[in-house]
């Protein structure tokens, strides 16, 4: 069995006990120290369970309710995070009540969902405290039944003391279990023992989903509520000059029209305080309908922003950003790229001595891919309730990172943090978007101003236009072949606007003797920001469409050429460090080689591509296999091969790389968002092509390579390889190579 250590005082402990009843609350922060979780006064009242916060929660009558941390916005979190706490409890998980928990960044810890960090973040803080709580309740029977707790055994939320027969539901020891204090050691269960994680359990939420319950930003409302929306400038680069709001103040249900500035001159922004338009217009109203019409009649002058510098506090390394003024245009973004490409650029790493490698390579295989801003167009669009008074502030709605933004809010408003409450709702989408708390600091000033609880609501058209999309980028690589055409140098050299992609220490780093990676970027006024595994979904494309026309150049197939490299970076690996596992990477190109029947006669009608990828510590490889429909190319079927540790809830695991996958094909071949002198030209989704149902593929095998290693990434790891295997499956199908996205444009 694992141990753990924890430290907690029985002075401590009692001093934060809670007891309504006889329930237990235990709650489970990152340092790995217990704690109850809520006020001693007016204990004797059941209703206030309600109001409290703690992982676990048990009442005399049985009720286990667990509290999931994390923010949810299709990930499952809500089911899979409460299954690891109910694990180590060893409670029936369809006895147990999932409860979405408040803001709490100290009870809780980071609360974030991105970079899928979200089962990785919580697996052992959640195990250790559903462990704490069934150990104190087998203390506490224990002591009951005059026997040792070594004699006590649980199951499905019972306790069992054999010699003598005797048995007890959990709530009938939460009174005394709470005045237990924390043990120093707790077991931990082995992972072969499970019967709750690594089994599928339905969507706590689900039911709740399909019948339309108010669970998402969008439905939430308070009484004497108004509706607010901004006007921000037309084009990146533009900004307010002045407004005439005379027309729109005459329009039913208007309450009021000013002007904000979101961040003062001079704000030190945190990492996540990213946002497009300093200043806008608001229009405040009764409803919805009214705002987005009087909103129309709005007179509003505008000018050219002059280049400004801010300092960007990132985690507590600072840095300055220069944001040039000045109207963009894609087409003039691309040249600009093609040009400073041939520039020289930062040396990110070198291993060997490329440059005399090529000089004398027999062969040079060299090309180039791109790929453009992309919108995020969550389903739900951006929105945040706030109601802001002297004394505090209520904020509640759709967000991925609760506790980066709290502390903005605290200096924009001028108010302790303590005095701040976010609640969080069910996102309908975030893809990082939504980790970026502009719109949430907006919907706080403007209740501020209005003196009033608002819902701030953009349309379509507003989050589409807003900014915060993913960088356009450009990536070139080369390869250097002998006569025997044998690798014998790699170079990659990437740049972007307004960042680069390069990973320098992901594959083939570490597998080829004579290895260069550089890096450039180009300044713009255009704001980007996290966009589903960010950098990694175009590094994953390129390097993926470029490794498979080098196999080709060299003879070999796609999948053993990868594999030969990783053996390589294995079994004698080149330079200090290279951040993926060969062992874990040969993994999943083997079980998809296996599983999509890679070498079988009968896939010879399918165009196949293939491509693997690493990135947030999970490794993910896809098979994808091509048709003619109505003369057009089109996905069949796709075959996934994920090693992400221990899958902790299958089917929804199964759901989340089927979504993956289906995204991936969607942007690879359609995503696109361009400007024209500062204008994005799709504002809606008449303009802004998606994947249609008829387009997606009619099956997707997913399989989860089995180990026992601690749960690593998913939401992300099964995006990033889909464009390279789209793309290489549209060359066997079409006879051509395509290097730049959205990839139906070229068709």
């Amino acid at each position: 069995m694992e141990k753990i250590k924890t430290n907690y005082s029985r002075r401590s402990f009692l001093k934060s006990t809670l007891l309504a009843g006889g329930g237990l609350m235990i709650s489970f922060n990152l340092l790995s120290e217990f704690r109850l979780s809520g006020k001693t006064n007016d204990i004797n009242l059941p209703d206030q369970w309600n109001e409290l916060t703690g992982y676990v929660k048990i009442t005399p009558d049985n009720v286990v309710k667990i509290i999931c941390p994390n923010p949810e916005f299709g990930q499952n979190v809500m089911t899979s995070l409460p299954m690891i706490v109910a694990e180590e409890l060893d409670v029936d998980w369809q006895k147990v009540v999932v409860e979405m928990g408040p803001f709490d960044n100290v009870k809780y810890g980071p609360q974030f969902v991105g970079g899928s960090n979200s089962t990785r973040m919580y697996w052992k803080p959640l195990r250790e405290a559903g462990a704490a709580a069934r150990n104190m309740l087998m203390q506490a029977a224990a002591q009951t039944w005059n026997v040792t707790v070594e004699e006590i055994t649980t199951k499905g939320g019972m306790l069992y003391h054999q010699k003598t027969g005797k048995s007890a539901q959990y709530g009938d020891f939460a009174s005394k279990a709470a005045g237990i204090p924390i043990p120093k050691g707790v077991k931990l269960k082995k992972v072969k023992d499970f019967d709750v994680v690594r089994h599928s359990q339905k969507n706590v939420e689900g039911l709740n989903i399909v019948t339309g319950k108010p669970l998402f930003g969008l439905d939430y409302t308070q009484n004497g509520m108004l509706i607010a929306m901004i006007q921000h400038p037309p084009a990146f680069g533009m900004k307010l000059k002045s407004y005439d709001a005379f027309q729109t103040l005459k329009m039913p249900g208007i309450k009021d029209v000013f002007s904000l500035t979101l961040y003062p001159e001079g704000f030190e922004q945190g990492g996540f305080d990213t946002r497009t338009f300093n200043e806008f217009v608001v229009v405040v109203g009764n409803s919805t309908w009214e705002v987005m019409n009087a909103r129309k009649k709005l007179e509003v002058q505008w000018e050219p922003v002059t280049e400004t510098k801010e300092t960007l506090s990132f985690f507590g390394r600072k840095r300055e950003v220069v944001i040039p003024a000045g109207l963009e245009s894609s087409a003039s973004q691309y040249a600009k790229m093609k040009e400073r490409a041939k520039e020289p650029a930062t040396l990110l790493r070198k291993d060997g001595d490329p440059e005399t490698a090529f000089k004398n390579a027999a062969q040079i295989i060299e090309r180039t891919y791109t790929a453009p801003f992309l919108a995020h167009n969550c389903m739900e669009p951006m929105n945040f309730f706030a109601h802001v008074t002297n004394e505090k502030a209520l904020l509640v709605g759709p967000l991925q990172a609760p506790g980066w933004i709290a502390p903005t809010l605290s200096k924009i408003l001028k108010m302790p943090v303590e005095k701040i409450e976010i609640q969080m709702t069910r996102m309908g989408g975030g893809f990082g978007l939504r980790a970026y708390g502009h719109y949430l600091t907006e919907a706080a000033l403007i209740s501020k101003k209005a003196k009033a609880p608002v819902k701030l609501i953009y349309t379509r058209e507003d989050d589409m236009t807003y900014g915060i999309y993913r960088p356009t980028y450009t990536m070139t690589y080369r390869a250097a072949l002998d006569a025997n055409k044998n690798l014998t140098a790699f170079h990659v050299k990437g740049g972007g606007i307004p960042e680069h992609c390069v990973h320098e220490n992901r594959f083939p780093a570490g597998a080829v003797d004579n290895y260069l990676a550089e890096s450039w970027e180009i300044l713009s006024n255009m704001t980007v920001g996290a966009f589903r595994a960010p950098g990694s979904n175009f590094n994953a494309a390129a390097e993926q469409s470029f490794m498979d026309e080098l196999a080709e150049a060299m003879g070999k197939d796609p999948i053993d050429f990868r594999l030969e490299l990783l053996k390589r970076a294995k079994e004698n690996p080149v330079g200090k460090f290279h951040d993926y596992d060969a062992d874990r990477y040969a993994g999943i190109l083997k079980l998809v080689k296996e599983k999509s029947g890679w070498n079988d006669p009968v896939n010879k009608k399918y165009s196949r591509g293939v491509s693997a990828y690493f990135c947030h510590n999970s490794y993910v490889a896809h098979v994808v296999d091509m048709v003619k429909k109505n003369n057009q190319p089109h996905v069949e079927k796709v075959t996934s091969a994920v090693d992400c540790g221990i899958v902790v809830n299958p089917d929804a695991a199964v759901n989340m790389v089927q979504g993956a996958v289906v995204d991936g094909i969607g942007n690879a071949m359609y995503g696109e968002l361009t400007v024209k002198d500062g204008v994005p030209e799709q504002n809606n989704f008449n303009r802004y092509r998606i994947i249609r149902l008829s387009e997606a593929p009619k099956k997707i095998d997913v399989h989860f390579v089995e180990n026992d290693i601690d749960p690593t990434g998913l939401g992300e790891p099964p995006f990033a390889p889909v464009f390279g295997a789209v793309a290489n499956a549209l060359y066997k199908n079409t006879g051509k190579r395509f290097y730049d996205q959205p990839f139906a444009k070229q068709l």
